[in-house]
């Protein structure tokens, strides 16, 4: 058994996500102790147990310590299962827990399915500290087809924090073999687009929104306007081109300007730095990188300790395999050999 420590590094949940997804593809069997250690509330909240519950479910594995807060896991993996599953995040809690992050600790598992697979995710879509729902459909998934790996989603209901109850769905068909790629170069500044969205608030919203983004990122920038329906209210803005993109999530009391602010100075900063890739998905793609037939290189705008973690973590598993040059929080280099 392969014991990890769960405090490594960044110490949050992705080490947790990305050794279960290893573990399930490997049928290694692994042990996480101090889960999430670095968090003010360490322990498996309500999206990390719903992850450890779906793989166990689709691997059939044995699982112990898979409660609430539990900080020692152990994960003993079957041959996985190709089907369709229905997964709530918030079945047990009432969590707007991450229905996006919960996607990506399953799909390295379902895309080396023998068939093909559908989920169904329930939770949060939009909220803190995690990726939206958008930036899956935009570019993260886009992302996975440049490798060769066949997704397709739909965002069938919003979920803002604090109730949730929005629901995506994607369609997974089996990808035998990713390839590796070449992402140094940065994409074209006329690809980007733009959404802006609202639910439950004034309509003014969402226009001052979008006028603030055409301010910042030109006039000509297409911005498409939401109105969307959901248990709570909220406003959420997004900026994407090819492998990146830049969102903001509206609070109470922060005005509509701001939350365009936020996105549009993210992508500034992207542009300004002239990587191939944002600094979230050189993080989130590093694992499939890894399975790639090939060898990769990236450039991404900041090297961060999310990335070094994820890394690591994959590292324990497969040896090494990644190159990353640059410092902390500066742009970086990514080289991965990918699969023997």
């Amino acid at each position: 058994m392969l014991v990890l420590d769960g405090s490594y590094g960044e110490g949050g949940g992705q080490i947790l996500r990305t050794a279960l997804s290893l573990s399930a593809l490997g049928g290694q069997p692994v042990r996480i102790t101090d889960i999430r250690a670095h968090r003010p509330q360490p322990g498996l909240k309500a999206q990390h147990l719903t992850a450890v519950r779906a793989l166990a479910q689709i691997t059939r594995a044995e699982v112990a310590g898979a409660e609430l807060g539990s900080r020692d896991l152990i994960f003993r993996p079957r041959e996985p299962r190709s089907g369709s599953y229905l997964f709530d995040v918030a079945e047990k809690t009432g969590s707007a827990g991450s229905v996006t992050l919960l996607a990506q600790a399953l799909l390295p598992v379902l895309l080396r399915g023998t068939g093909p697979s559908a989920l169904v995710l329930r939770g949060g879509t939009h909220v803190l500290w995690s990726p939206p729902a958008h930036y899956l459909l935009y570019v993260f998934l886009p992302a996975l087809a440049e490798l060769g790996a066949k997704v397709a989603m739909t965002i069938d209901r919003w979920g803002w924090y604090p109730r949730g109850g929005g629901e995506v769905r994607l369609e997974i068909a089996p990808a035998a073999t990713l390839k590796g790629l070449d992402w140094r170069r940065p994409p074209e500044p006329s690809s980007l687009k733009a959404i802006s969205a609202a639910s439950r608030l004034p309509e003014h919203v969402g226009r001052r929104q979008a006028g603030r983004l055409k301010e910042r990122l030109g006039e000509a920038l297409p911005v498409e306007l939401l109105q969307v329906s959901s248990l709570d209210p909220g406003s959420f803005v997004m900026v994407w081109e090819p492998r990146a993109g830049f969102a903001a999530l509206g609070a109470r009391g922060k005005p509509a300007e701001q939350v365009a602010d936020e996105a549009a100075d993210a992508c500034l900063t992207f542009t300004e730095r002239r990587a191939g890739v944002d600094r979230h998905l050189a993080d989130q793609i590093a694992l499939f990188l890894a399975l790639a037939a090939g060898p990769s290189t990236i450039s991404t705008e900041a090297v961060t300790s999310h990335l070094l973690t994820n890394v690591w973590v994959i590292e324990q598993f497969l040896g090494p395999t990644f190159q990353v040059r640059g410092n902390l929080g500066e742009k970086g280099e990514i080289s991965c050999r990918g699969a023997k």
